[in-house]
């Protein structure tokens, strides 16, 4: 894959691990480890999946600026 495509695969991926992540603590803590725990989950993970992807794709510049003032450049 093209790198040009960094910027949309990074956020993807990030989202899909942190939405998974969160979600699963999220729902079983409400739940507990109920039989119907997986298809819930999966259905929390989706519903947040589609919230963060784009949001991540809006805030991402930002954080790079806020990063970009807190942390020095790298050496080269």
């Amino acid at each position: 894959m093209p790198a040009r495509y960094g910027a949309l695969v990074f956020p993807l991926i990030l989202s899909i691990f942190m939405c998974g992540t969160v979600s699963a603590v999220s729902t079983l803590k409400g739940l507990g480890l109920t039989p119907d725990f997986p298809l819930r989950w999966a259905v929390a993970w989706g519903l947040s999946w589609l919230i963060a992807f784009p949001v991540l794709l809006i805030i991402l510049p930002f954080v790079r600026r806020i990063v970009g003032l807190i942390v020095e450049p790298a050496a080269r």
